[in-house]
């Protein structure tokens, strides 16, 4: 099995981090291979909107803005067999980097792409600070998988005052989906 690693997070350290790597060990434990994507190692564009508000992104199912990185990261995504989505929370959000290219890629799938269709997903927010912002957090990342067809495995929201167990959760569901498990469509 290949896992993929979407991530939004800034940072090589912190907390966000941390939970990556808990669930990256859990996959490799479970004897996924995973492929770590840092979003913001790329200078992606954010979208355009193209031509009447679609371009080619709808018929074509590409973006015309794909020399960005945008067309790699997404093949990348095409050859896994599971995602596992991680963002920091940012005032209340997910980091910018994320929603930018699911903005893009949510088009791209909209009438035929199918990347993302039917693929488990382990969606994780982690939240410093405050700790707040991390069910709104999981809510875009929510109707970002059901607009696209994903299958929801779990959610987990991480903050510093629950990290400790978290990052078992994390690693334990990384695990689950590395060694086979599955979930209903929800």
């Amino acid at each position: 099995m290949k896992l993929c690693v979407l991530s939004g997070n800034p940072k090589k350290d912190g907390l966000c981090q941390s939970v990556i790597d808990a669930a990256k060990l859990g996959a490799t434990d479970g004897g996924a291979e995973v492929d770590e994507i840092r979003l913001c190692d790329y200078e992606l564009i954010r979208c355009k909107v193209c031509g009447d508000g679609w371009g080619p992104c709808r018929d074509e199912n590409f973006c015309t803005f794909g020399n960005d990185g945008f067309d790699e990261i997404v093949a990348r995504i095409e050859a896994s067999d599971a995602i596992i989505l991680v963002s920091p929370v940012y005032w209340g959000e997910t980091t910018e980097a994320w929603k930018s290219f699911i903005d893009r890629l949510r088009r791209c799938e909209f009438n035929g792409q199918k990347v993302l269709r039917d693929k488990q997903i382990l969606m994780i927010a982690s939240a410093g600070g405050t700790g707040n912002g991390l069910l709104t957090s999981l809510e875009q990342m929510d109707r970002f998988c059901r607009h696209t067809g994903m299958v929801i495995f779990d959610y987990i929201g991480v903050n510093r005052w629950n990290s400790d167990y978290k990052r078992v959760a994390a690693k334990a569901a990384a695990y689950a989906i590395a060694s086979g498990r599955k979930t209903e469509k929800r």
